[in-house]
C-alpha cells in the first residue's frame, strides 16, 4: 500500500475506526516512507493491467450517490500511456452514459482489476476525463482494436493518483472460458497421445 493512497482514503474518520479496531499502528508505520504526488505504476502494474480484459469503476453523482459499473473489452484494452496514466476505449453499451456524465462534474474515480486466477487485485485512484477521438488520431489509434468488433464511442483517460495492491483473501477462482482451453490443451493431447498407444497394443486401428 502506498503512502498517497493512505493519504487520500485514510480520513479522520478511517483513522478513528482503525484505532477503535487495533489496527491502526500498522498503517501508522507504513506512512514512515511517505512521498509527496501521485504513485509512479511499475512494470508490475504495467504488466497487471495489460492482461485484463475487464474492470468495475466507480464515480460520483452531482446528487452524491457513489455508481459503480463495469468496463471490459479484449485483453490489453487498457493501455498505459504514462508512468501516471492510463487510457481505455469507451465501447457502446447500454446508452446510459451515467459515468460519462458523473467525471463532468467530479472527475475522481476509483476502479478495481480483478485476475480471478492468480486471485490478485489492484485498486486503483485517479481523475479520469473524456477524449473525442475523432480529434486525437493518435490516440485513436492506439485505444482502436480492430479485431474487436464493439463500436468504440470515446475515449478515457485517467491520470493516476494512487493504488494498492490487495491480499488474495476471499477471492474465489475462477477461469474464463479461454483459461479453460489452454489448461485442457496439454491434456487433450495427452489423451490422444494414450489412445494410440492402446491401439497399438490392442491391434485396434487407430
Amino acid at each position: 500500500m502506498t503512502s498517497h493512497y493512505m493519504e487520500l482514503l485514510f480520513t479522520p474518520e478511517v483513522v478513528q475506526q482503525q484505532e477503535a479496531h487495533g489496527s491502526r499502528d500498522s498503517y501508522a508505520r507504513l506512512t514512515q516512507n511517505a512521498h509527496d504526488g501521485p504513485d509512479v505504476l511499475s512494470p508490475k502494474e504495467a504488466m497487471f493491467l495489460s492482461a485484463r480484459d475487464s474492470f468495475y469503476i466507480a464515480s460520483t453523482s452531482s446528487s452524491g450517490w457513489p455508481y459503480v459499473q463495469h468496463r471490459g473489452g479484449p485483453p490489453g484494452f487498457v493501455k498505459l500511456l504514462g508512468e501516471r496514466q492510463i487510457g481505455f476505449p469507451d465501447y457502446r453499451g447500454n446508452r446510459q452514459y451515467v459515468s460519462l456524465g458523473n467525471v463532468a462534474t467530479d472527475n475522481r474515480v476509483a476502479l478495481f482489476f480483478m485476475d480471478y486466477v492468480r486471485r490478485a487485485r489492484l485498486k486503483l485512484l485517479g481523475r479520469m476525463r473524456e477524449v473525442r477521438l475523432a480529434e486525437s488520431a493518435e490516440l485513436a489509434a492506439l485505444l482502436r482494436d480492430e479485431t474487436y468488433g464493439a463500436k468504440v464511442e470515446r475515449g478515457f483517460v485517467i491520470d493516476v493518483e494512487a493504488f494498492d495492491w490487495n491480499c488474495p483473501q476471499h477471492i474465489t477462482q475462477r477461469y474464463a472460458q479461454r483459461d479453460v482451453a489452454d489448461i485442457l490443451v496439454p491434456l487433450q493431447q495427452r489423451i490422444a497421445e494414450l489412445e494410440a498407444a492402446n491401439a497399438k497394443l490392442t491391434g485396434e486401428p487407430d
